[in-house]
């Protein structure tokens, strides 16, 4: 029981490390919260410090939900076991609460990215290919990811795995929409701002 507890715990202090947060500082010595979208993750990353620091903090963020996983895993020495679940979700609490940054995050899309793929292969590459594609086209970040949230639980469900896998993925699908409600809400009036388009304080993405 101990070793579990441990676990989780470890994972959200894991979840907790900012990466857009610390190479904003390191980079531009800002506080990459108060500027662009004023979300701390990958797309406003890019937003505000370029291509490079982008892709480092979307692999660095997915790192820290397959990481999570696998010690979970590791510990309970069971495929796509509760605690490996557990831990999963304890990381993205912690990247969406951070407790070394006044508990203001990012949304965890890329570090939800890390958990499934590591729980759910399969379901995370065929949701993740319809959600690029999206994006492709609607240059929307913010839809492409809770589309992708969304399909991973539909897909592990239409295949007939409802177990803790199944169940871990809807609590992440619904968090996911939950922690884009104002991007909803900009999607709904056609005032959501679009990937590569001119910068508006905007607070879509990952």
């Amino acid at each position: 029981m101990l070793p579990a507890v441990i676990a989780v715990v470890v994972s959200y202090l894991l979840g907790s490390v900012s990466f857009s947060i610390l190479f904003a500082r390191w980079l531009r010595k800002i506080d990459i919260r108060q500027h662009g979208s004023g979300n701390a993750g990958a797309t406003n990353t890019l937003r505000v410090l370029g291509k490079g620091p982008a892709i480092a903090v979307f692999l660095l963020d997915i790192a820290k939900g397959l990481v999570a996983v696998a010690v979970g895993q590791a510990i309970a020495g069971e495929q796509g076991s509760w605690l490996a679940v557990a831990c999963g979700l304890a990381s993205i609490a912690g990247h969406n609460w951070p407790l070394y940054f006044r508990f203001k995050g990012g949304k965890g899309i890329a570090t939800t990215v890390g958990a499934l793929i590591y729980l759910a292969p399969l379901p995370v590459v065929a949701a993740g290919v319809v959600a690029i594609v999206l994006i492709v086209i609607t240059r929307y970040v913010s839809l492409g990811s809770m589309v992708f949230a969304a399909l991973v639980p539909v897909i592990l469900g239409l295949a007939g795995e409802i177990g803790p896998v199944f169940w871990g993925a809807l609590v992440l699908a619904l968090l996911a929409i939950l922690r884009h409600r104002k991007n909803i809400v900009k999607l709904m009036n056609g005032t959501e701002n679009k990937i590569g388009a001119k910068k508006k304080e905007d607070s879509h993405g990952i």
